[in-house]
């Protein structure tokens, strides 16, 4: 038993004389093995309410580039950033003046804030150019403020970028390995306040949230818990939130919440869902996709488009012009095709018949999209 097959296929594709003529392809089913249902940890599938990573964003300066920073003139917004900035350190630029900068880069500058992050922890923040550097690597951010959704600043940034990638150019040749236009500060920035966070104030009730709606789940979440400690603390509110009643002192609070993350529960089986990639040519079931039987046909379609030129030659004395007259050949051929019975009442029998017809990943897709028009297919189409 494997998890993926792989079959061959012939598609079309034009070469010269735009000749349509055949090539093997190979095409990949990724496929998910029916497994049986283990137990998890609660804090594997749900999370409590307010407790999460919060973004931060801002915008910066980058300097000592070695030449590789924005062209001011075609990036005004980095000359002014300058300008502003040595303002403010009480070095005033006269007006018009056109500073020629290539060692500085405008950059934007993202974080996550952690929760219950305190003034003084540091953060890991990532740099990227938004103007037209070549290169950030041996720069310095210089102290960014960095914001939340509500304007607030949360974090200021500032210190050395270590760019993963490298480059070089001469005489009109270049090279490069990896990306130059963005960099990372590990524990680049200091956080300066804090996300206020009351968990338990309403009476000690607390939010406990699956990241996928499931009312199954959400009934074996609340049983597990109830048993757990031996009384109704845990009451389902909908198909994702379940309502705690937690203890009032925090102490006994953190204790609760960590003795409720690490109870064991079984997920219900997820819903049959096909999901393709219009991208890649990907094609991924999971083990609850059904197949009632059906009869399906399919074949594809060859054309042979065969320009061929012949010279008309008026005769001898006439008035005539010699002119090429084009003659074109086209012929349409279709791929012999015959009705073939598909069924699965399980994963693997499901993979068998749809490679049973040979088709190829775009084929795979209409023909699956047409099973579920028809009834035959028992899952969700999703196209990512």
């Amino acid at each position: 038993m494997t998890f993926f097959k792989t079959l061959t296929q012939t598609l079309t594709r034009p070469i010269a004389r735009k000749r349509w003529v055949t090539r093997p392809v190979l095409l990949v089913l990724a496929l998910v093995l029916a497994l049986p249902a283990q137990a998890e940890r609660i804090r594997e599938i749900a999370n409590f309410a307010g407790v999460r990573d919060n973004q931060l964003v801002g915008y910066g300066l980058v300097v000592g580039l070695d030449g590789t920073g924005d062209q001011t003139m075609q990036a005004p917004f980095t000359g002014q950033s300058l300008t502003n900035m040595l303002s403010q350190l009480g070095i005033t630029v006269p007006p018009g003046t056109n500073m020629q900068l290539r060692n500085v880069a405008a950059v934007m500058v993202t974080a996550d804030l952690p929760p219950f992050s305190r003034p003084g922890q540091r953060l890991d923040v990532n740099v990227s150019s938004i103007g037209n550097a070549r290169s950030l690597r041996g720069g310095t951010l210089l102290m960014t403020p960095l914001k939340g959704a509500d304007g607030d600043t949360y974090a200021i940034a500032q210190g050395n970028l270590l760019v993963g990638g490298a480059g070089a150019e001469a005489g009109g040749a270049s090279v490069q390995v990896n990306q130059l236009a963005g960099g990372r500060i590990a524990g680049g920035a200091m956080v300066e306040r804090e996300v206020p966070l009351d968990l338990g104030s309403n009476g000690g009730l607390l939010e406990l949230e699956l990241k996928e709606s499931d009312f199954g789940t959400v009934q074996r979440v609340v049983n597990a818990i109830n048993n757990e400690f031996g009384r109704p603390v845990a009451a389902a509110m909908n198909g994702r939130v379940i309502a705690l009643d937690g203890p009032m002192n925090a102490n006994s609070r953190v204790n609760f919440m960590a003795q409720v993350e690490n109870i064991q529960v079984t997920p219900t089986e997820a819903s049959a869902r096909v999901v393709f990639n219009a991208r890649t040519g990907s094609v991924v079931m999971n083990s609850a996709v059904k197949l009632h039987r059906a009869a399906v046909a399919h074949g594809n379609l060859s054309i042979v488009i065969d320009p061929r030129f012949m010279v008309s030659q008026p005769a001898p004395f006439g008035e005539g012009e010699t002119v090429v007259v084009p003659d074109t050949e086209i012929e349409i051929q279709e791929q012999d095709a015959y009705l073939r019975v598909v069924e699965g009442a399980d994963l693997v029998d499901v993979v068998n018949a749809l490679n049973a017809l040979g088709a190829t990943p775009s084929d795979l897709m209409a023909i699956l999209e047409a099973l579920k028009a028809s009834g035959s297919l028992r899952a969700d189409l999703e196209v990512i």
